[in-house]
Order: structure tokens, then C-alpha cells, then sequence
């Protein structure tokens, strides 16, 4: 048997899973000298969610992380995890944007697209696929990895037939969610190598404690690379740890040949990393075994524990996770990997708040109507029924999606340009992957990446009183959209005075469930209230000041939980907005009154 690769994933998929995608730029390159001698197959590096978090959270540009680390680790290949027709973002792009982004990143620096689909749709995989192979690196073809009645190992081994037949360099089983048994993965490995002739990579997070067991029992089975992440970075919803593999394999015929002395020290570096990111560390760091009946993706679970939070909703984890099975059912056992396992986490969370399918994301109506591609069994006919009213459709999808898409990476370039970009095929596919996000970033990317020791450590917070006990207010750093600011409040009440970076301001606060105070205008007191149901921001008004709507006509657009919400009218009568496009909404706020 073939000595065992392994792909490294402290730099992309570890810190996605533990510390929701915030590590920066500046903590990875110190140590790209250390990780570019071991040996590894590949690095994995860009991808996920990584891109989004860049220009989100940390006022950086992905395509200078890609540039920077593909001149730091000259003697490696850097892996991108890469969405097929998805892309890096949330819905199917034209067949000219997925082929421009592709060829853009392979001559930034990617070594190797590890491509996949969240419904394992071959249709979906086929142009990026096309444009990978063209651009001369490596193309791995992932299979997006479920546990239900409707997907068997024979199946998945057809799957692997069809990547082949795309010209797959290599296969990839993509265990999101830690479900793959150690003699599952050994049963899989073998139909899988009986029917091609290609090397296959093992991806399984650690989320239900498995991982160690099914990485030795794949390999076993002939699996020729294994994805780790250095032990520091491990374990948890993250993966295996490097060195443990290692040592595990050392001296059979399955040795990795990797240094563990090198190995370790990689591992001290980012031990001493990792606290730069204290605040943001997920609650689930040993196993949770309750992910084996609810399937959520390692990284999906530190971002819906932060996206109840915003929701005034930590205590409904719980609910949720018991939640997800019902709605996966839904939705027809569509494999839980991103986007896929954010719309259906996100429906989840709407159902634990508002009631079952009392609200329908978009994403959720079109996943279920096939705009995704075509999922594994039918989704729940009542909800589709109901999805294809909302959407206008006579009928679901059943062609590629993407052939419904006329090209769009011309209007993308003008559009980018009005946004601020520079023009750059770069600046045109950060705008065209996250428009909403990409006008900010490109008027502040002049500032500089954020400081992540000062952004994302955990702060102590200090209080005084004075003689009599009376609170004096307290001093303490908190972070917004992912800058952090030196905050000291005054005496509690009505009114306050805080003093933010040395700076003094008099700040009322209104009562939860106000308008915003960037509201363009006051509420008169009359009329039916529309309501935020979540908090979020207010992307767009989807009818103009003033007009006459119905009680289900759609009046606002919201961004929650990286998902576009419809917030309809609920009466009859003219539309007067109350909160301002772009501001930042409470749940209960009052967005808009119907007179």
C-alpha cells in the first residue's frame, strides 16, 4: 500500500469550524515557512467561508490572503474549497462567472478546486469542473457526505464514476458533519476504488467524535489522503489532529513520512494563535453526539450558535438542533454542507422563533422548488405548493439551474465599478459574490485589516462604584462588525454618557422594540405596525414610500443569518418606512407602519 498524503486545514476549514472563519492574514503567514517543509499533499488555504469573513469582518482582500500565501509557501499546492456553480456564495452563478472566477483564482494561487455540490448534482459540478481542468491545476471532485434513507454507499460509488467521466483527478469523500463510521468509511473506500481509478481523500470532522477511527479505517481500505488539522487547531467541530494521525500510521505501510518534531512546533504557534480568537471560540469543543441525529456541519455549528445570539436566542440551541431533522425531511434530505446547511439551519431557527413555516427564507422556497438542483427525493409537497405561490413558479425546476441564467459578468463589472470597486476581474468577483457586503468593504479596505488580538481576544471588564454603592458604569472593549472599540458607559437610565476611543456621547435608548434611530422618519401612531421578526439589517425597501400595498405584499427586505427575509405588510393601506435602508434592525423593531 501507498505511503498516506494528508492536506493540512489549520489556515481554512480549522479556524472556520472554532472560531467562525475570523483568523487573519497576519497570523498565518509567520508560520508558512514552518508548514511549507513538512511534506503535506496539499494546504488547504481559501474557500468556505473565508472569502465572506475577509471582507465582512476583517477588512481584508481575499485575493491578497491568496497571493500572500501562495508566495509563502512556494513548495506547496493550496486546496480551495470551491461550491461549483455556487461559487463562494449563496445562489447559482452564470456559467461566465463561475468560468472567470475559477481561472482568476488559479492564477492567484490555487494549486487544486476541491469542487463540490450541496445536492450532489453532476449538472451543478460540470462547468467549474470544465474551467478547473482548463486553468492546469489540480481538480478534486468532492461527494457531500449524508446519512439517510436515500443515500447508500453504492450510490455514492456511482457518484464517484460520473466525477471520473468529468475527468476528476481525484475523489474527495466530503464528511461535513462527522457522520462517516469508521467501517462505513471502509465499505465506501472499497466500492469507491472498485469502480475508479483515482486517488480518494478523506475529509471528516470531529464534531461526533469518530474522526480518529475513520480516518485509520479508510486508509485501511486503501483511501490515499487524509484531511488533518494541527492538534492545537483540532478536535472539536474542527477535524483530527495532525500529529495523531501521524503518529497513528508511523511505521506501517501507511506512514505519512511527516516530521512530528516539525509537526509540534507548528502546533505551538498556533496554540499561542488561537487566543487572539478567545471571544469567538465555539461552546462544543469535546463531542457532541447529538450531531448524529441532527447532521450540522462543524463550521455551521459555531455560526448558529453566534446567529442565536444576534437573535436574543442563545438559550434555543436545543430547540433548533431537535429542529433540523424535521426540516431536512422537509427539504428532502438534501446533504447538510454550505449553502445547503445554512438554508436549512436558517428555516430551523425561523421555525423555533415564528412557528413551522410561518416564514419561508427565499433560499429555503428555492431549494425546494429546484433552483438548487435536483435534491434526493421529493421535499414536502404542502411546503412546495406553497414555495412555488410565493416564488410565481407554475412548476419546480428540473433543468440545470444555471441554464436559466443569462451572462452576467458584464453587468457585474459596471455594477462593481458603482460600488467602488477598482475595476480589477478581482473587484469584480468580490461584488459578485457578496454585493451586499463589497460596497463597504471597498470604501474602507484603505484602513487596513483589523488587529485580531484587540478584535476578537476576550476582554476583562472593570466597574467602579462610589462611596455610597451608587454604579459609576464600567470600561470595557466591544467589538462591531468586527472592529473593536474602548467603551466606557456612565451612570445607568434613560440617558447616558459614553465614552467611546476618548471620545464623549449623550445617548438615549429607546425601548426594545423602537424604531431604529437612523429611521427616516417618526411614527404617527396609527396604523398597522410592521414589525422586524428577526434581528438583521434592513437591506431594501421592495415598494416605494407612500404606496398602496396588500396585507401580503412584500414591503421590506431583510439580511439575517446570511439570508434574505421578506417582511410583508400584514394590512391593507399606504407604506410609510420607518427604519433606514442599510441600518441595523432589533428583533420587535417597528420598520414601517400601514395607514
Amino acid at each position: 500500500m501507498a505511503k498516506v498524503g494528508i492536506t493540512e486545514l489549520a489556515i481554512r476549514d480549522a479556524h472556520q469550524s472554532l472560531h467562525a472563519t475570523r483568523m487573519t492574514t497576519a497570523d498565518m503567514l509567520p508560520i508558512c515557512d514552518k508548514l511549507d517543509k513538512v511534506g503535506y499533499k496539499y494546504i488547504e488555504g481559501w474557500g468556505g467561508a473565508t472569502y465572506d469573513s475577509c471582507i465582512r469582518f476583517l477588512n481584508e482582500d481575499p485575493w491578497d490572503r491568496l497571493r500572500k500565501l501562495h508566495a509563502a509557501l512556494p513548495n506547496n499546492k493550496i486546496m480551495m474549497l470551491l461550491r461549483a456553480q455556487n461559487l463562494l456564495g449563496y445562489k447559482h452563478y452564470a456559467d461566465d462567472v463561475v468560468e472567470k472566477f475559477v481561472a482568476t483564482a488559479a492564477k492567484n494561487g490555487i494549486g487544486c478546486f476541491r469542487i463540490f455540490d450541496a445536492c450532489n448534482d453532476p449538472r451543478n459540478m460540470e462547468c467549474a469542473t470544465k474551467a478547473a481542468k482548463k486553468s492546469g491545476v489540480d481538480v478534486q471532485m468532492a461527494i457531500s457526505y449524508a446519512v439517510t434513507p436515500f443515500h447508500t454507499n453504492e450510490k455514492y460509488a456511482e457518484l464517484a464514476k460520473t466525477y471520473a467521466d468529468f475527468g476528476a483527478d481525484s475523489i474527495c469523500i466530503k464528511d461535513m458533519s462527522g457522520l462517516l463510521k469508521p467501517y462505513d468509511a471502509f465499505d465506501l473506500v472499497q466500492k469507491i476504488k472498485a469502480k475508479v481509478d483515482l486517488p480518494i481523500e478523506i475529509h471528516s470532522h470531529a464534531t461526533t467524535g469518530l474522526s480518529v477511527a475513520t480516518l485509520l479505517k479508510a486508509a485501511e481500505a486503501g483511501a490515499d489522503w487524509l484531511d488533518t488539522a494541527i492538534s492545537s487547531m483540532s478536535m472539536g467541530t474542527s477535524h483530527s489532529p495532525t500529529e495523531t494521525v501521524v503518529e497513528m500510521l508511523k511505521g506501517t505501510d501507511m506512514d505519512t513520512g511527516l516530521d512530528t518534531k516539525l509537526l509540534l512546533e507548528i502546533a505551538a504557534y498556533f496554540r499561542e494563535v488561537r487566543k487572539h480568537y478567545s471571544s469567538l471560540e465555539s461552546a462544543f469543543l469535546g463531542a457532541d453526539t447529538r450531531i448524529l441525529l441532527s447532521q450540522v456541519p462543524g463550521g455551521m455549528l459555531s455560526n448558529l450558535e453566534s446567529q442565536l445570539k444576534q437573535q436574543n436566542a442563545g438559550d434555543k440551541m436545543d430547540a433548533v438542533l431537535a429542529e433540523l431533522p424535521k426540516v431536512h425531511k422537509a427539504a428532502g434530505y438534501v446533504p447538510l454542507v454550505t449553502p445547503t446547511s445554512q438554508i436549512v439551519g436558517t428555516q430551523a431557527v425561523m421555525n423555533v422563533l415564528m412557528g413551522p413555516y410561518k416564514v419561508m427564507t427565499q433560499d429555503f422556497r428555492n431549494l425546494i422548488t429546484g433552483k438548487f438542483g435536483k435534491l434526493p427525493t421529493d421535499a414536502d409537497p404542502e411546503l412546495v405548493k406553497e414555495a412555488l405561490k410565493q416564488n410565481g413558479m407554475d412548476k419546480v425546476m428540473t433543468c440545470r439551474p444555471a441554464d436559466e441564467i443569462p451572462p452576467e459578468w458584464d453587468k457585474m463589472v459596471e455594477e462593481s465599478k458603482k460600488a467602488g470597486g477598482d475595476g480589477s476581474d478581482e473587484d469584480v468577483l468580490t461584488y459578485a459574490m457578496f454585493p451586499n457586503v463589497a460596497p463597504k468593504f471597498f470604501a474602507e479596505r484603505s484602513k487596513g485589516p483589523v488587529d485580531a488580538a484587540s478584535t476578537f481576544a476576550k476582554k476583562e471588564v472593570s466597574t467602579g462604584s462610589t462611596a455610597a454603592g451608587e454604579n459609576k458604569g464600567a470600561s470595557y472593549t466591544i467589538n462591531i462588525n468586527g472592529k473593536a472599540y474602548d467603551v466606557t458607559t456612565g451612570p445607568a437610565g434613560d440617558k447616558m454618557n459614553v465614552k467611546v476611543n476618548g471620545t464623549s456621547y449623550d445617548v438615549s435608548f429607546a425601548a426594545p422594540g423602537s424604531a431604529s434611530s437612523s429611521a427616516p422618519a417618526a411614527s404617527s401612531g396609527a396604523g398597522a405596525k410592521v414589525a422586524a421578526p428577526v434581528a438583521g439589517t434592513l437591506l431594501r425597501y421592495a415598494v416605494a414610500e407612500g404606496s398602496d400595498v396588500q396585507a401580503d405584499t412584500t414591503v421590506i427586505i431583510v439580511e439575517s443569518m446570511k439570508m434574505e427575509l421578506e417582511i410583508k405588510a400584514g394590512a391593507a393601506g399606504k407604506v410609510h418606512f420607518l427604519a433606514a435602508t442599510g441600518s441595523q434592525i432589533a428583533q420587535g423593531a417597528t420598520l414601517a407602519e400601514i395607514q
